[in-house]
C-alpha cells in the first residue's frame, strides 16, 4: 500500500526547524514522486548544499523503516547515499541523505547502465551483515513458497536489499541503491533474483537475457539450481497476492514478470 506524499513545507513548524538546524535555511525543496515507503522524500536545497530528506510520522505502522535505514546505512559506504543526519521532532520521523546526482537506472537490454548495477550487486555481495534486527528472507517468504522445505533455500547470512526497482537504483559513474526500508538476511543470490523480475518488468528483458545478467553475480553461479526455481515461484506468488483481481498497469507488469520467470524455471 502506497504511503501519501506530503511536501516538507506541510511538516510542523518545530519539526521544519530541526530540519534547518541540520540544513541551514532551506531555499529550495523537490518533492519527488517515486517510491512508497515514506511520506516525506524531497529534495532540499541550502546555501551550503542539498540533500535528501526522508521521513515519517512516529506514530505510523511503518516506521520501523526509517529506523532500520538509519541502522544500515553506516555499512553501505559506497553502495548506498550517505546518511547524514536524523532527527525525531514533532512527531517525525526525518533522515537527511547526501543527494545524488545521478540517474534512474536504465534496466533495458543493452543499456549502459546494467555493468553498473551488476557491479554494483557483486560489491554488496562484499559486505558483511551487520549485527542488527534484520528481517529474515525465509520468515518473509514464508507464506509464498509452494513448498515449506523451499524456504531453506532462501535462508543465509547475507545483507540485501530486496527491492531492486529501477527507481531504488541511482547511477553516476558507478550504482547506488537507495531506499534500504526492507533490508533483510538471506541468501547471498536473492538481490540478483530480485534483479531478475525488475530486469523483465522494468527493462523488458526475456527471462533467459535477465539470467544471464544474474550470473555475473558471484553468488547467483552457487545458487541451487531448485532454490532459484522455488524462489521464482515464491515471487510470482508474492505478486499474485500483490495484484488481486484489478491491478494497476505497473503492478500487473511485475506479476506478468514473475509468471513468466517462475514458468521459465518450471521448464529450465
Amino acid at each position: 500500500m502506497a504511503t501519501t506524499r506530503i511536501t516538507l513545507e506541510d511538516l510542523p513548524l518545530a519539526a521544519l526547524a530541526a530540519v534547518e538546524r541540520q540544513t541551514g535555511p532551506v531555499l529550495k525543496t523537490e518533492t519527488v514522486s517515486q517510491g512508497f515507503n515514506s511520506e516525506i522524500a524531497t529534495r532540499v536545497f541550502t546555501d551550503s548544499g542539498s540533500c535528501f530528506v526522508k521521513g515519517l510520522r512516529a506514530d505510523h505502522k511503518r516506521v520501523w523503516t526509517q529506523r532500520r535505514e538509519a541502522e544500515v546505512s553506516s555499512f553501505l559506504r559506497g553502495i548506498a547515499p550517505a546518511l547524514l543526519w536524523q532527527v525525531g521532532e514533532a512527531g517525525w520521523v526525518l533522515l537527511g541523505f547526501e543527494d545524488l546526482n545521478g540517474h534512474h537506472a536504465d534496466y533495458s537490454p543493452g543499456s549502459p547502465d546494467l555493468p553498473k548495477v551488476a557491479d554494483l550487486l557483486r560489491r554488496l555481495g562484499e559486505v558483511p551483515c551487520p549485527g542488527v534486527e534484520l528481517r529474515q528472507a525465509e520468515q518473509r517468504l514464508a507464506a509464498y513458497a509452494a513448498n515449506p522445505s523451499d524456504l531453506e533455500y532462501f535462508a543465509g547470512r547475507s545483507l540485501l536489499h530486496t527491492d531492486l526497482n529501477n527507481h531504488n537504483v541511482i547511477v553516476d559513474d558507478s550504482a547506488y541503491l537507495v531506499d534500504w526500508a526492507w533490508a533483510t538476511r538471506g541468501a547471498a543470490w536473492l538481490d540478483a533474483g530480485y534483479w531478475v523480475v525488475w530486469l523483465m518488468a522494468a527493462g523488458r528483458h526475456e527471462p533467459e537475457s535477465a539470467e544471464r545478467w544474474a550470473r555475473t553475480i558471484p553468488a547467483w553461479s552457487v545458487a541451487p539450481r531448485d532454490g532459484i526455481t522455488a524462489f521464482a515461484q515464491a515471487t510470482a506468488n508474492v505478486w499474485e497476492e500483490i495484484a488481486g483481481n484489478d491491478p494497476d498497469g505497473w503492478t500487473a507488469r511485475m506479476l506478468d514478470a514473475a509468471r513468466r520467470w517462475a514458468s521459465f524455471r518450471k521448464r529450465a
